[in-house]
């Protein structure tokens, strides 16, 4: 049942999108703004498929460690299932993400009008300083920034290379920084075509100051996302013994 129910998902979230891609292209012409009720129009419609049709849902804990105004949130990436989620946890989010998907047409096009901060890899320090000066842009505008320190979605218990990216963010915004652990990737892995059933689990940790410096910054960023991550992990491991 699990791979039919993914299967039934797989073909949703095709037929949804594309129906409201093409309704909503008139929204590409008007204010950013208005695409924020329109986003979370069809993320209702993906998570009620997917908790419907595969018996896959989420919890949020820590929304208390969540403060006013603008803020960096790094996280945890285990699964595409963040990207979708972090609209309903975060009010209006930024996100820090190669420009070439903005170059997928339709979805491309209302990934840019989101307001992401969009950069090129390639071009190594130009790259950096584009990032800062959009996530300078997006947080004078109140919203958090989101970036993903390692890069890259990590396997559950992977432990990938934390990028100075993020450390450049919090020297230069000033802002407290919001480490968000979880384990999606045991129930939606990467690049994997099952929906496990069970609960996803986000966690949003107590916040980093400003102030640190840079290695202290890493260290301890590091450690207390990749310490909660394996909790979530174990805790979810004994709750569902499939995974």
């Amino acid at each position: 049942m699990t791979a039919v129910g993914s299967a039934l998902f797989i073909l949703f979230i095709w037929v949804w999108t594309i129906t409201l891609s093409t309704l909503y292209l008139p929204l590409l012409l008007l204010p950013r703004k208005l695409m924020r009720p329109a986003i979370l129009f069809w993320l209702a419609g993906v998570l009620g498929a997917l908790r419907r049709l595969t018996g896959l849902g989420f919890e949020l804990r820590g929304r208390e460690n969540l403060p006013a105004g603008p803020f960096l949130v790094a996280s945890k990436h285990q699964s595409a299932f963040e990207t979708f989620a972090f609209h309903l946890v975060l009010n209006d989010p930024a996100y820090i993400l190669k420009r070439e998907l903005l170059w997928i047409p339709f979805f491309g096009w209302y990934l840019g009008k989101s307001g992401v901060v969009a950069i090129d890899r390639s071009a190594g320090t130009k790259a950096l300083k584009a990032m800062v000066k959009g996530a300078e842009a997006a947080t004078a505008q109140g919203r958090p920034v989101v970036i993903f320190p390692e890069g890259t979605r990590a396997a559950p218990g992977a432990k990938l290379p934390y990028h100075s990216g993020v450390a450049m963010l919090y020297g230069s915004l000033k802002l407290p920084v919001i480490p968000i652990a979880l384990n999606s990737g045991l129930f939606w892995r990467r690049r994997g075509f099952l929906k496990r059933p069970g609960i996803i689990t986000i966690e949003v940790l107590p916040a980093i100051a400003p102030g640190l410096d840079r290695k202290a910054f890493m260290a301890e960023l590091e450690s207390r996302i990749e310490t909660a991550s394996d909790r979530l992990i174990d805790e979810a491991r004994q709750t569902f013994p499939n995974l």
